[in-house]
């Protein structure tokens, strides 16, 4: 099984900080962003990975990450998306990377606080189709939702006025080689680009679709200035970081 991180996109949403940089290069307290989503996946067992970036500070990641010695691997790709193609077009430059094999795709932007391990080999057993993680949360409206019946995923909602459930695709996905063919089937969404949540559907109509419910918090650290600071405090507090109020 194989691992890929998408990590391109302009960040707009976190400019003027990503002026300079790629989002996923800044730092959440004492690392930069990017490192959160590698070792999740190294210490979930893989350890063939691919970057997939963009934008004008690809080379930057190079430089940070070198060829992945300092994770453990023993090589780390690399890819390039040209354009805002979304999250399901940066995942196709993968194809070749994948040669057929499972994949565990993570966004650069996601950190969580515990292994993904028990998920990743639940999905080894599975003979086929895809696997997604869900959270609860206290707000779906701005997530995609998983719509849930018994034990089953019926169905998924882009940031849906009302939510079928409180629980929301966080952007870790496994699929497995038909992933692309899928992709290549979409067509753009009204914003102009493949989603990642019509991948998701069309695993859900074939019947392939499993699930797992993320255990301890998940931040979307790349959403929004506010977010990348939440973030940046829950780093800190996992290390056992005190940060006094600065209030006056």
């Amino acid at each position: 099984m194989k691992g890929v991180i998408l990590a391109g996109g302009l960040g707009t949403r976190l400019a003027p900080l990503t002026k300079i940089t790629n989002k996923h290069l800044l730092p959440v307290y004492d690392r930069p962003m990017i490192y959160y989503p590698i070792q999740t996946l190294v210490e979930a067992g893989i350890r063939d990975l691919m970057i997939v970036t963009g934008g004008n500070n690809a080379g930057d990641f190079l430089r940070l990450l070198g060829n992945g010695k300092q994770f453990g691997l023993p090589r780390l790709h690399y890819a390039y998306q040209e354009g805002e193609g979304g999250i399901a077009d940066a995942l196709r430059l993968a194809e070749p990377f994948a040669e057929g094999d499972r994949i565990v795709v993570m966004l650069g932007d996601n950190i969580v606080e515990k292994s993904i391990r028990k998920g990743v080999a639940a999905f080894r057993k599975q003979k086929r189709g895809a696997r997604i993680f869900l959270k609860e949360v206290p707000d779906p409206r701005d997530y995609g939702v998983a719509e849930i019946r018994g034990n089953r995923i019926v169905g998924i909602e882009e940031k849906p006025r009302k939510p079928k459930s409180n629980y929301a695709v966080i952007g870790i996905y496994l699929y497995d080689h038909t992933v692309f063919d899928i992709i290549r089937t979409l067509k753009p969404s009204a914003r102009g680009e493949l989603e990642i949540t019509d991948v998701n559907n069309v695993y859900i109509r074939r019947g392939q679709m499993q699930y797992e419910i993320l255990d301890g918090w998940w931040a979307d650290a790349g959403a929004s200035p506010q977010k990348l600071l939440e973030t940046n405090l829950l780093v800190a507090r996992q290390k056992g970081v005190h940060i006094p109020c600065a209030c006056s």
